[in-house]
């Protein structure tokens, strides 16, 4: 959501509070206007909270029943013939020969192999890869076999004479997607037992550390999950444990740490404790820390928050970066919170975050990627650019064998995004929240099975097209987001126009009897928005439906080689060759020191022009060289606008100090997702 000045922000609403009402019926269909899915009736299909839990808003179906197509498809693809599908062979983290993961030796990949696998083992589901699948059932029967006779499993490691859990908690997620792809009790088996050990640790021994005391949450997450299966109420024992042992992320005014992915991921912890303590002030907590960050340090495009890693007083300008595992992480979060409760604006913020910043970040052939990348970035080279950046190193280049964190973790982004795109609803129904081509098998009212399709080129086209498979007549309701920019949105049952007066940031619910072949067209008329960033000089991001847009900059790409411009800790296999598997810096080969030319007493369309171009046949929209939209501007270059002495472009100039030429010159703006080198918050030339 957002507004003409400054940032919107969004006040709470108790997801206790449900508002609806009936806009149109007749003897076979009810349509409403509702601010959350149902949870009055539990769904009889999938499993639920349990009680004390409060009930989830949204339920995700078992990974593999959604399975994308269009240009999701398409990144999916490149995900796996590039980076993610391939790091076994790269990283010295996945080598098998020496990996306590394994068992084959004494190199205990702490968090990477768990992160990789939690990424590549979903896309394996999804695609129904079935060489993928079985390099992930290698990994998973090795943590089986690890599990010792007290419980513990994986390999084990001490820091301060304490043992460290966090990298067990991404191990948890990656074999509960196993259990929802396979159904094996093995797994279910070896939870219970290591959660017996985590309840049995002494609390000064239990998520001490730095990381894992930040990420409870995560390990929450799966304790709730485990006991949603089996009731076992000592699981509610340990989620207090848990909980009084994680971070503090409930604070009004400060936070716990300030570092970009733990503030991505541990947001949420306390929206995840208030569906146990059932206490508003949980859930509030949640609201609070996303909008601190975004109010100190996100006054920018693209959803997130100039952290480079750490965030730092004075240090907001939007050439302040956020790491690849951040913009993953976030994602993640933004899920979570949807399924919990069932709040438009997670789905929205999540589509934000995937489609304007996390593209970005890595190649387009998706065999590299960057630690950091900003909203301003006009420099993505091998050099240390701190402290204009926190970090000390070349954390700026695309490199296949540098970022480990980020390295494998980034696999995660797309496949956790491609399963939230249909969910089942409490009252055995079908939410879409999250807009992208799919199709999706669904159980619904009276245990009946239906595929849903979903036909669109969103977010760079307006129409959202869903088609109904089923072999005889289902009742069911079926809940639309309609989106809070949207401009007069309207909608068609079978090609036929509803008189609905449809709201934008809640849901369409359609309650009807569906037959095979019904079709719902949700059409989302875009129109031309801006963002004034007031704190950050008055800078203004252009935006376009749910696509922020950046100056379209000429990217010469410079092969360097992958292990000489690799970040200190990086480590790769021995046969790993930095040929096949080059790092590229990226330069500008045009100018970006523009400011946009705008005239405030005319309606924003009369100072741009959006031209729509046909679509790409290879189905990539993230590159220049494809982009399936653009927005003609004009702009005059700001002479005091340069490249600084840290190497990257300056902060913001002052008003008082900008100096532009007298020549108009004609830009072109690009969706900035599409940008690896962009300006996304603009000086303007007024």
């Amino acid at each position: 959501m957002r507004t003409i000045k400054g940032v919107f922000v969004k006040p709470i609403v108790m997801t206790v509070m449900l508002f609806s009402f009936e806009v149109y019926s007749q003897e076979n269909i009810n349509i409403s206007i509702v601010d959350r899915p149902e949870i009055q009736v539990v769904n009889k299909n999938y499993v639920q909270n349990r009680a004390p839990l409060l009930p989830l808003h949204c339920i995700k179906l078992p990974v593999g029943d959604v399975k994308p197509e269009g240009w999701l498809l398409e990144m999916l693809y490149r995900q796996k013939n590039g980076l993610n599908g391939h790091l076994g062979e790269i990283s010295a983290w996945l080598d098998k020969e020496n990996n306590a993961w394994l068992g084959t030796g004494t190199d205990y990949s702490w968090e990477e192999v768990p992160y990789w696998l939690k990424g590549y083992g979903n896309m394996a589901y999804i695609l129904g890869d079935e060489k993928m699948i079985e390099e992930t059932k290698m990994w998973i029967e090795a943590v089986f076999k690890s599990q010792r006779e007290d419980g513990y499993f994986g390999p084990y490691i001490e820091k301060n004479g304490k043992p460290d859990l966090w990298g067990n908690m991404i191990m948890l997620w990656c074999l509960q997607s196993y259990y929802e792809y396979s159904g094996d009790q093995r797994v279910i088996d070896l939870m219970g037992r290591y959660f017996k050990w985590e309840l049995a640790l002494p609390e000064d021994q239990f998520l001490k550390d730095y990381w894992e005391n930040s990420r409870g949450g995560d390990n929450l997450l799966s304790v709730y999950w485990l006991y949603n299966l089996t009731g076992d109420k000592f699981l509610l024992d340990l989620a207090e444990k848990i909980h009084r042992n994680t971070a503090n992320w409930r604070q009004r005014s400060t936070l716990p740490n300030w570092h970009n992915v733990n503030i991505a991921q541990s947001f949420r912890e306390p929206a995840t404790w208030y569906l146990l303590s059932k206490d508003s002030a949980d859930l509030i907590s949640t609201y609070n820390v996303f909008h601190l960050i975004r109010n100190t340090f996100g006054q920018v495009p693209g959803g997130m928050f100039g952290a480079d890693e750490n965030a730092r007083i004075g240090y907001i300008d939007p050439r302040q970066a956020t790491e690849t595992c951040g913009f993953v992480e976030q994602m993640a979060s933004d899920e979570w919170l949807l399924r919990m409760t069932g709040d438009p604006f997670w789905a929205e913020h999540c589509e934000n975050v995937a489609f304007n910043s996390f593209p970005a970040s890595m190649m387009p052939d998706m065999k590299a990627l960057r630690y950091l990348t900003a909203p301003n970035q006009v420099i993505s080279d091998s050099k240390d650019h701190s402290p204009g950046i926190q970090n000390s190193g070349p954390f700026l280049a695309m490199n296949p064998f540098s970022s480990r964190c980020c390295q494998h973790n980034h696999g995660q982004g797309w496949p956790y995004f491609i399963e939230h795109l249909i969910m089942a609803s409490p009252d055995n129904g079908i939410i879409a929240a999250i807009y992208g081509a799919c199709k999706a098998t669904v159980k619904v009212a009276d245990g009946k099975t239906i595929e849903i399709i979903e036909s669109t080129n969103y977010p760079f086209e307006e129409k959202i097209k869903f088609t109904i498979h089923s072999s005889q007549k289902v009742p069911f309701p079926l809940y639309l987001r309609i989106p809070s920019w949207a401009d007069k949105p309207f909608i068609k049952l079978n090609g036929k126009l509803l008189n609905v007066p449809l709201v934008n940031g809640m849901y369409l619910k359609i309650e009807r009897e569906w037959i095979t072949n019904d079709e719902v067209e949700l059409y989302v008329p875009m129109k031309l928005a801006e963002t004034i960033w007031q704190v950050n000089q008055q800078s203004r991001s252009i935006h376009y439906g749910p696509l922020t847009f950046s100056l379209k900059i000429a990217e010469d790409y410079q092969i360097v080689n992958s292990t000489e411009t690799a970040i200190f800790d990086s480590k790769w296999q021995k046969n790993a060759d930095p040929l096949q598997w080059p790092a590229y810096e990226i330069y500008p080969a045009s100018s970006w020191n523009y400011g946009l030319l705008i005239n405030d007493s005319l309606p924003l369309e009369n100072n741009f022009m959006v031209i729509k171009k046909r679509w790409a046949t290879n189905n990539f929209p993230f590159s220049l060289e494809n982009i399936p939209i653009e927005i003609r501007a004009k702009g005059k270059k700001l002479l005091t606008w340069k490249i600084d002495q840290y190497g990257l472009c300056s902060e913001l100039p002052i008003m008082e100090n900008r100096k532009y030429g007298d020549e108009t010159h004609d830009i072109i703006l690009v969706p900035m997702g599409a940008a690896r080198l962009r300006i996304s918050a603009f000086p303007v030339v007024k």
